[in-house]
């Protein structure tokens, strides 16, 4: 169906002292819906990588739906939005927005979250926190949404539109 890309920002984890498991959530949750892992990596917090990772799978066709974890709170090493920013060709602000709000339902610190979405060529890009737990509380809300996101960035012109 469509293909995934989780890139994992995380200093302890690039250096394999952490175990990844906001990017292992990340890949049961999509995995299960059908999607095929294309890419996968954990990378220090440095925006130059970030954003390099980032252009090289959305340019590369291989990847549908690039979502990225952790490097979205208020460290000073947390630079994902940053990075993502300097990639990102169109903004899609509603993803982001949705999941913050999503996030409230179940603790305030969602509003903390600087996490942004957008897309690059044809491939759609989502800042995820690096909480498994937030990473299922904040797709919940958008799921639906992502599928319809997918279908639409992957072909030429869409003719239907799903109901209200």
């Amino acid at each position: 169906m469509f293909t995934l890309g989780v890139l994992t920002s995380s200093d302890m984890g690039a250096a394999g002292q952490r175990e990844d498991t906001g990017g292992q959530t990340i890949k049961d949750i999509f995995l299960a819906r059908g999607f095929s892992l294309a890419r996968y990596e954990i990378v220090p917090d440095e925006a130059a990588i970030i954003s390099a990772r980032l252009r090289e799978w959305a340019d590369s066709g291989e990847v549908d739906l690039l979502v990225t974890t952790g490097g979205t709170g208020l460290g000073p090493r947390d630079v994902t939005p940053e990075a993502t920013q300097a990639v990102i060709q169109r903004p899609v602000p509603g993803i982001s927005e949705a999941m913050r709000q999503g996030g409230l339902r179940h603790t305030p610190l969602a509003m903390l979250g600087r996490g942004i979405s957008g897309i690059r060529g044809r491939c759609l890009i989502i800042n995820l926190p690096g909480s498994p737990r937030a990473i299922k509380e904040d797709l919940e809300t958008v799921l639906e949404a992502i599928s319809h996101a997918m279908e639409t960035l992957t072909k030429d012109r869409v003719e239907v539109h799903p109901p209200h």
